[in-house]
């Protein structure tokens, strides 16, 4: 896969700050060197070449200089490459090699050595004392080019030691240029991914602390994206499906009593009106929670909300023949939950005793450590031991299933619990949190 645009300007300029500061610390750190090579060596040779005027000085015969500069002869030994010339003190040449006139030779006049560049080379002169005057001038000189020729192969090999730290350092930039920017192309194609509905992304791990923790931020984004939208699918089909049955109950009662001409008709129409009217409660609470974002934080008033269920629930199943018994310490913690949440669970828990349940239905409250216990039991033959009550099912004549699905949801939702805790007779528990503190 192609890096996008913004890595590919990131390893550029990854790339571009190394190989820089490698040039800058490199000409930093060269261009006095080179200075000092340079003064190095001129030094080491004008050094060598007053060594040389000084031997050469001392090995003249002072006979030699006073018989003329026909009588003069150089020692031998001398180094080859050399220009060696013997001076008048008023700077003539006597013997030997040199210009004619030399006025680093008139400088020596004062009886000590110098040393200068003059006609193109590199010279050093030395006086040729004698036992009441000076007799002459050595000078000892070579050509400035060889000396330049030795610094600039040095500056040379300087060069190319520099034009390796440079390369080098452009291979590590490549190298930390395309590390630091691997995390961010990771990160780019997971977060492009998640874009697309994959809530399996996890990007890979690097050795950079600031990527894996941005990687693992994404990652549990995924994850929790992932997990509201399936309880919102989940939800959307619950409450479909409890909104099909209220409606198809009210529907079938308006056929039954169409199709029986000794039906009371206006019977029919004011069981059908009640049921619509509890539909019409029923999607009220559902729209709301599905608008609503505070989940888990309302105070929830258990004792109105268990007023609002005898109410409800008293006269359904007294036309049944059965109970409803309702019991509830004075006192007890607060808990959170949205009221419109816990209205819809016990809705559908006292709809599946009344549908599928015997006898008596008791609804008991109970204190459990800082949360709160709501029990809905009813004395109906309950269902096998290995049965999930909360799996959806919908096979034919299945009536358990999607309601409850959609009650642990809820509660799910709300920060609570719905467990079955016993299976036969049948007892559900919804267990209500207490309320969190504001982070």
């Amino acid at each position: 896969m192609r890096a996008s645009p913004e890595t590919t300007s990131l390893r550029r300029r990854v790339l571009s700050a190394i190989v820089l500061v490698a040039a800058l610390t490199v000409l930093l750190f060269a261009a006095p060197l080179a200075v000092a090579v340079s003064g190095q060596y001129r030094g080491e040779t004008v050094s060598a070449l007053s060594r040389d005027a000084t031997w050469i000085a001392a090995a003249v015969p002072d006979d030699q200089i006073e018989a003329g500069a026909n009588a003069i002869t150089l020692p031998t030994g001398v180094p080859a490459g050399l220009t060696v010339g013997v001076y008048s003190v008023d700077g003539r040449l006597l013997h030997g090699s040199g210009p004619a006139s030399s006025a680093l030779v008139r400088q020596a006049a004062d009886g000590h050595p110098h040393e200068g560049t003059e006609d193109g080379f590199l010279a050093a002169t030395a006086p040729i004392p004698g036992d009441a005057n000076q007799l002459g001038v050595v000078r000892v000189a070579t050509p400035v080019d060889g000396v330049e020729d030795r610094i600039e192969a040095a500056w040379l090999l300087m060069a190319g030691l520099a034009a390796v730290v440079i390369a080098l350092a452009a291979v590590f930039g490549l190298r930390q240029s395309a590390r630091l920017a691997a995390p961010l192309e990771h990160l780019t194609r997971a977060a492009q991914a998640l874009g697309d509905g994959d809530f399996t992304v996890r990007p890979p791990r690097s050795d950079i602390s600031e990527a894996d923790a941005a990687g693992r931020a994404l990652a549990a984004t995924a994850t929790r994206l992932g997990a509201v939208l399936e309880r919102e699918r989940s939800f959307s089909t619950h409450v479909s499906h409890q909104l099909r049955t209220q409606l198809a109950g009210m529907l079938l009662g308006l056929e039954s009593a169409l199709s029986r001409p000794a039906a009371d008709r206006d019977q029919a129409i004011r069981t059908a009106i009640e049921r619509g009217e509890r539909l019409h409660l029923v999607i009220d609470d559902l729209v709301g929670l599905a608008r609503d974002t505070r989940t888990g934080h309302q105070p929830l008033d258990v004792a109105a909300l268990l007023a609002e269920v005898r109410a409800d629930w008293h006269g359904r199943l007294a036309a049944q023949g059965r109970r409803l018994t309702i019991t509830m310490p004075a006192e007890l913690p607060p808990v959170s939950a949205s009221p419109p949440a816990v209205r819809q669970i016990l809705r559908v828990l006292l709809d599946n005793a009344l549908v599928h349940g015997a006898a008596e239905v008791a609804v008991d409250v109970t204190e459990v450590g800082d949360a709160v216990a709501v029990e809905v039991a009813d004395q109906g033959p309950g269902m096998a031991d290995d049965a999930d009550p909360f799996a959806r099912r919908t096979t034919a004549g299945d009536g358990h299933g999607i309601g409850l699905a959609l009650a642990r949801s809820l509660a799910e939702a709300e920060a609570g619990r719905l467990i079955l805790r016993r299976a036969r007779p049948p007892v559900f528990a919804l267990l209500l949190s207490p309320p969190r503190s504001p982070r």
